[in-house]
């Protein structure tokens, strides 16, 4: 099902839970509910920038994630280079243009040149953006942006419409906290290998069905 243009979120977050217990409830390392959950992404992103979504931010890794065990964020580096060079080229192709956001200065020297040149290569796209979080902390960014000489805050473009979350928890885990506001939220307990393009469309239409008030009452006009 294909929203209209009108119905669909312009900038959709999605909070990608659930891989490791979907390797895990099926016997299987950790890392190999990373992979799948990468092909996921893929057909994620495609369904978006089909769907109409202007902007889609993606939570990939968190600040907090560094406590995991070691193989498994060693994994998650390796992944996330494989597939930024992997990608680069298909979603260029797409017109899809790919930011990467969160600190930079704890990723490796490898992995840094495969965002620089994914995100390089991608430039030009205006299909979509493509956001993904790596090392990713919003109480971080807000605290910078008030310290901050000449604080840069997000435009209103970057505000979240709709902010989702796999895996069955109730939180956002310090993911786009400023720029959620007044975001739609909606929590599934599908874990995220397992979101299809049918859950996204089931998605798309309950947000298409919400009334947005923006502090105002019912049937007053919204900004």
């Amino acid at each position: 099902m294909i929203q209209s243009a009108l119905s669909v979120p312009a900038h959709v977050a999605m909070i990608m839970d659930g891989n490791g217990r979907w390797a895990e409830r099926r016997g299987m390392p950790r890392l190999v509910g990373h992979r799948a959950g990468a092909e996921t992404v893929r057909r994620i992103v495609e369904g978006c920038a089909v769907r109409g979504v202007a902007v889609l931010s993606l939570y990939a890794f968190s600040a907090d994630n560094w406590k995991r065990p070691r193989g498994e964020v060693e994994g998650l580096m390796r992944l996330f280079e494989a597939h930024l060079r992997g990608e680069g080229r298909r979603l260029a192709d797409e017109g899809i243009r790919l930011e990467i956001i969160g600190r930079r200065d704890r990723l490796s020297s490898r992995l840094l040149k495969s965002i620089l040149a994914a995100e390089s290569l991608t430039a030009s796209g205006t299909r979509m953006t493509l956001r993904i979080a790596i090392d990713y902390s919003s109480r971080h960014d807000i605290e910078s942006w008030s310290t901050a000489a000449a604080p840069q805050r997000p435009s209103a473009r970057l505000d979240v419409d709709l902010m989702v979350r796999t895996g069955g928890e109730r939180r956002l885990s310090d993911f786009l906290l400023w720029e959620s506001a007044y975001a739609e939220l909606a929590f599934l307990d599908v874990l995220w290998p397992d979101l299809s393009l049918a859950d996204l469309d089931a998605l798309l239409a309950d947000f298409a069905g919400r009334e947005r008030r923006f502090g105002g009452l019912p049937g007053q006009a919204t900004a």
